[in-house]
This record gives structure tokens, sequence and C-alpha cells, in this order.
């Protein structure tokens, strides 16, 4: 009897090494996101933050890089965070925005409308950069099966090493030092960047055969109306004023009539330039795609007023515990932004 025992108990701590070997070889093989294309990290680290935020952006590329928390904390005391990612699609945003609902209830949630062009998936890359950082939950599943392109498979998702056990040739110092703890690389989801390309010689949209969106981008629309209306959540539309890709008029047309219809809020920062004050020669770092700081911050400022004035939004700086913890995120904004003037060449304004 005592021989099995030990038998079984062997074959146990065989397993166990078998397992945790595995799943530490996985973690070493998973891109770590800390350099370079960071934008991988985003979705992970809001799982670190205190759950008390009243204003949630969901969107792709075009949220985290031309809205500032900080300054909507700063300039209006509104607590708030970007679940963006690259290339996010709808679909992807919808179940992020009920990943999110599952830790929190914000008040306002402002999804970026760009991303309807797309009633597929582009591309697997982008798909891992927005699923890989969700935790487990039905609604990460979901979130999979909606988002997989042909020739994907669930279980390359859920065991990951399938997917990168070929990533020995890149792997880099970064992946040993960040093989537990990862630096965090947003500030509240925003990503930070303070140089300028002026945007010069944009290209205009080339013309379609259908301007419709489709029904996939339509059906996720229509559900994620419906969840902020289960939750009590007011729902705000913006399309951010990157230049490129293109919006096409008929585009604007659709969301016009869509927003009306749902009674629905929706901005076209395209076309308030003077309202918000964007300039495209010193606002942009890379020619119109998206915001650098100046361009950031100023849009904050001009959406935070808006919010403030249109929906139930208050100014919570007043609380003792979340000023702090906003002092300290405050301090490593601006340690930032001096650590990029100085890597750019650039004057502190």
């Amino acid at each position: 009897m005592k021989t099995k025992q030990k038998t079984a108990l062997r074959v146990l701590v065989s397993v166990l090494i078998v397992i945790l070997s595995l799943a530490l070889l996985q973690r070493l093989l998973m891109p770590k996101y800390v350099d370079g294309i960071v934008e991988g990290a985003f979705v992970a680290e809001y799982y670190k933050e205190v759950k008390d935020h009243d204003l949630l952006f969901v969107g792709d590329c075009e949220v985290y890089e031309n809205f500032s928390p900080a300054v909507l904390w700063q300039d209006f005391g509104i607590n708030s965070y970007i679940r963006g990612s690259a290339e996010q699609y709808i679909f992807q945003s919808y179940y992020l925005l009920e990943d999110a609902f599952r830790y929190e209830t914000p008040k306002v949630v402002v999804f970026n409308i760009q991303s309807l062009q797309f009633s597929e998936a582009q591309s697997e890359a982008y798909n891992r950069m927005s699923l890989e950082g969700m935790r487990w939950s039905p609604t990460k599943v979901k979130a999979i099966f909606a988002s997989m392109k042909e020739g994907e498979h669930f279980l390359d998702y859920l065991f990951p090493l399938l997917r990168y056990h070929t990533r020995w040739s890149q792997l880099e110092s970064t992946d040993v030092e960040y093989l537990f703890k990862t630096k965090p690389v947003s500030f509240n989801g925003y990503y930070m960047r303070v140089d300028a390309k002026p945007a010069e010689n944009v290209p205009k949209g080339k013309p379609l055969a259908d301007y419709s969106f489709g029904d996939k981008a339509w059906e996720y629309l229509d559900k994620m109306v419906e969840l902020c209306e289960k939750e009590g959540v007011e729902l705000v539309l913006i399309k951010a004023p990157s230049l490129y890709p293109y919006w096409y008029p008929q585009w604007e047309e659709q969301m016009e009539e869509y927003a009306v219809q749902k009674g629905l809020p929706y901005i076209n920062l395209l076309e308030l330039q003077e309202e918000t004050g964007i300039d495209y020669t010193t606002d942009t770092y890379d020619g119109g795609l998206h915001m650098n700081l100046s361009g950031a911050e100023k849009l904050s400022r001009w959406l935070g007023a808006w919010l403030m004035e249109h929906t139930s939004l208050t100014d919570r700086r007043a609380e003792p515990e979340l000023s702090a913890r906003w002092e300290e995120k405050l301090s490593a904004y601006e340690a930032e932004k001096e650590r990029q003037y100085e890597f750019y060449g650039i004057e502190k304004p």
C-alpha cells in the first residue's frame, strides 16, 4: 500500500513539475510588450487598477493616443480609464466593455466608431494584442470566437505556447527581465508621444464599391447600446480627429442617422478643429494619424468640458483617497513628459 502511495505521489509531483515548466516556458516565450510595440500590454494593465472609474473609453488607437485621463482628472476631476488596443475591432470593444462591467459600473462610456469599417478581424497579430491580455472568463472566450480569423484556433489562445513555441530566436533580455512582472507602459490606458510630425499630403479615400457598414459591425454596436442601457450607463459615440484612415461622408451619414435613431450623442471631432484648437502642423506625431501629447491634451480639455456639461459626470478631486492615487499617477505622467522631451530634444512648453 505504501509503495502505491509513493508511486502516486511521484506521478503527481512529476505532473506538477511538467505543468509548472510548461507554464514558465510559455511565459518566457510570450511577447512582453514593454519596449517597441507596447500596445499589446494595454489590455492587461487595466486589471492592476482600482476599479472605481466614472468614465471608460473603448476603441482603437484613436482613443488611446488621442485622449489623456491625466488631463481629465487635473482639469475636471474625472476619474477615467482607456480600455484601448491596436486596431481594436468593435466586437472586441464590446467584450472588453462587458469584461470591465464585471468589475465596475462607470457613469459614462465613450466609444470611438472608426472600427465600424471592419465586420471581421483583419489580423491575427492585432487580435492577440487585444485578447491575450484579457483575464480568463466566459467573456474572453466569446471575444476569442468572435475575433478568430480563418486558420486561427481556440487552443492557441488557451495555450499560447502552441503559438509562440518558435519564438526562441526573437528572445531579448526584456523577456527575462519582465518574466514575472512587467512595467507600466501607459497612463490609465493613454500612450504618450511628445514628438511632432506635421500632417502633409494626407491621402484622400479611394472610392468603395459599398459604403455600408457590415451586419456584424451593426450587431455589436446594437449590443453595446443594449449593454449600456441595461447597466444604466450613458454611451457617447465619437469620431476622433485622425485624418487617416479616411472617414467617408457616407459613413458619417450612417452614424448620424444611427445616433438619432438610438437617441445617443455623437461627436465628430474632425468637424470641430476650431473649437478644439487642434493644429495639424504641431499636434500630431505621425502626419495626422494620431495626436501627440499636445493634441491629446487639447482634445481632452474640450471633451472633458463637454462631458461635464452634457452627462452625469461630477468633479471628484475633493476625495482624499482618489486624489492621493492621482497624485502618484500625475507624478509619473510628468516624469515621462520630461524623459521624452529630453529624448526627442524638444524644449518643454
